[in-house]
């Protein structure tokens, strides 16, 4: 297996537990927070989407999705289309107020194959090229896959754990 296929997968398994997460999940349902402070569902989902639509489209070279293909009308968030959910506070993050699980599956399948079509352009000594100079250590493309994966799959596995509590209720 080459390297590309693996980071392929990992991205594939975050799939499976964003639809899993939000299928067959109301509006209502998918606000739902546990507590005052808690992150929904539909926060959870849409974040994680955006933080790999922001990430990939930027190591790509190419427009972000949200933007490009009008994700962000149709989401029609109170905040500009910059949002990635990335330090909002408490209040912002109950401002994500999801119309219908089809539309966040729809914009992560979305995300999702344009993150496969850049994986299959990736070669295992391009990961080790610097794509943000930022941070000390500066950040590797692989470094940069890998951060995006870790943060997807506790998002994902944040929502699964509160459809299980939504569910319950």
């Amino acid at each position: 297996m080459k390297t590309a296929e693996l980071l392929a997968d990992a991205f594939g398994r975050i799939r499976d537990v964003v639809h899993q997460s939000a299928a067959g999940l109301t509006a209502e349902q998918l606000a739902f927070r546990p507590g005052p402070d808690a992150n929904s569902i539909g926060w959870l989902l849409w974040h994680l989407t955006r933080v790999q639509d922001d990430h990939v489209s930027e190591v790509a070279g190419t427009e972000q999705a949200w933007t490009a293909d009008g994700w962000a009308e149709r989401f029609a968030l109170p905040f500009g289309d910059e949002a990635t959910g990335w330090g909002q506070s408490s209040e912002e993050a109950g401002a994500v107020r999801v119309p219908s699980a089809d539309l966040l599956t729809g914009y992560h399948d979305e995300v999702h194959a344009r993150t496969l079509a850049f994986l299959a352009t990736v070669t295992d000594a391009g990961l080790d090229t610097i794509v943000d100079e930022r941070w000390d250590p500066p950040v590797s493309l692989g470094v940069r896959l890998v951060s995006v994966i870790s943060d997807d799959l506790q998002h994902a596995g944040q929502a699964a754990y509160l459809r299980g509590l939504v569910l319950a209720g």
